[in-house]
């Protein structure tokens, strides 16, 4: 269906009460639940599901099979690789019903997350920050961080063009793609 100001696939569903940016696409078999935002020029893959009060940010990228549950909120630049998944309740149980329980996630401005990964409720994932593909993140991730593995161990940082960066003994590196030039100082980094 054409949206006025958005482009939805014919096999979309679209509850009542979105909101959805000008210039976003969404693709086959998606479906955007109640009140969720999703801001303008944002890409919706494949058999995505954005469950209900879900906020997306502007130019934001979701490849296909991609689940965000209520709670997360991306904000702008975010890039959330094919197949992984949000949770929304640390202890989960089909009997017992916690909807009252879901805990916040915000990905900050910038961030990737690689495909299959799983990020755990209640964290926050930094600013530029990149998610290798099939980690397990189950705490928060720092601005730049780059993290992998299973729990997911921090082993580098990166530029915001996606380049590793690698610090000279005074804390200063250079992004191999941008030259842009970051400071670590006191496990914190600044792009200069």
């Amino acid at each position: 269906m054409e949206g006025k100001d958005y482009y939805a696939h014919a096999t979309a569903v679209i509850d009542e009460g979105c909101e959805i940016g000008k210039g976003t696409k969404i693709w086959h078999f998606s479906h955007i639940m109640p009140n969720s935002k999703i801001g303008e020029n944002c890409n919706i893959g494949q058999n995505v599901v954005i469950s209900p009060d879900v906020i997306l940010g502007r130019n934001v990228k979701v490849q296909n099979n991609v689940s965000i549950y209520t709670g997360v909120i991306c904000e702008d630049d975010v890039f959330l690789g094919p197949s992984m998944v949000f949770t929304n309740v640390i202890n989960p149980r089909s009997s017992i019903n916690r909807k009252n329980q879901y805990l916040k996630t915000t990905v900050k401005k910038g961030a990737s997350i690689g495909a299959n990964a799983t990020i755990v409720c209640g964290i926050d994932i930094g600013k530029f920050a990149f998610i290798g593909a099939g980690a397990v993140v189950t705490k928060s991730v720092p601005d730049y961080a780059l993290v992998m593995g299973n729990p997911a161990r921090q082993s580098g940082w990166m530029s915001e063009y996606g380049q590793k960066l690698l610090f000279d003994k005074n804390g200063v590196a250079n992004c191999s793609e941008s030259k842009e030039t970051y400071h670590l100082k006191n496990g914190v980094v600044v792009k200069v």
